[in-house]
């Protein structure tokens, strides 16, 4: 009876380490993913694109957002 319960809780304890790990290292993927997609669309949308100005500025935008 207790080596089941010891078992579950490590089970337990063992998927939630994998899925905070799993989700702190595609956050900074999807954060990436996100500024080229804006990136692409200030390239779309301005007649003078520079692309370090675009990347700061879809930065800031996102991480406004995200903080929300």
């Amino acid at each position: 009876m207790m080596t089941n319960n010891f078992k579950m809780i490590a089970i337990i304890v063992f998927a939630v380490i994998a899925l905070y790990i799993f989700r702190t290292v595609n956050s900074d993927y999807n954060l990436n993913k996100t500024i080229s997609a804006c990136m692409v669309a200030q390239k779309n949308v301005s007649e003078s694109f520079d692309i370090n100005e675009a990347r700061k500025f879809c930065k800031e935008e996102i991480t406004k957002e995200t903080s929300r």
